[in-house]
């Protein structure tokens, strides 16, 4: 069965792993870490902007795709609000032995609290697991883009990209 972007709108892990948005399995063993599954060549950039650490590089070619320097990212998350095509998350594998942290967009209302059990979805749109809601960020500069932060199963952490109440 063919799978990718052009064919089902969504992209293939073969896809995923060739974006240089993602970051290395050593890079996520150590931390927090942002994750770019931004594949569109298009004119944007609010990332690259908004990463104070430079960890996100864009460049001259405003329609490249965003490039991520794993050792540079701090999670501080400005990113995940600044993009404009959902695209960006934050994992945690460090999280416990069992669980992970994905941290992501969330436009909707009403917003979950703290400790909502919540169901998480793949990029198809697909509930694959439930998750825990451990917090809710939505500061004033993040322009009315809350980011949800969630425990999902680790092996789960990434294939998680939204959740539904």
């Amino acid at each position: 069965m063919a799978e990718g972007l052009i064919i089902t709108g969504v992209l293939s892990k073969e896809e995923l792993s060739r974006l240089p948005g993602m970051p290395s399995e050593e890079r996520l063993k150590e931390g927090a870490v942002v994750v770019i599954e931004c594949a569109e060549e298009i004119p944007c950039n609010p990332c690259e902007s908004a990463c104070r650490q430079g960890a996100i590089m864009i460049g001259e070619n405003i329609n490249a795709i965003p490039a991520l320097t794993g050792d540079l990212c701090t999670a501080c998350g400005l990113c995940i609000a600044a993009c404009p095509g959902q695209a960006i998350f934050i994992v945690d594998m460090t999280y416990s032995d069992t669980e992970a942290v994905v941290q992501l967009p969330y436009e909707f209302l009403p917003l979950p609290g703290r400790g909502a059990t919540v169901k998480c979805l793949n990029r198809q749109g697909e509930v694959v697991s439930s998750g825990r809601v451990v917090k809710v960020v939505n500061p004033k500069s993040y322009d009315r883009t809350p980011v949800v932060w969630v425990a999902v199963p680790k092996e789960l952490a990434m294939e998680v990209r939204a959740i539904r109440l």
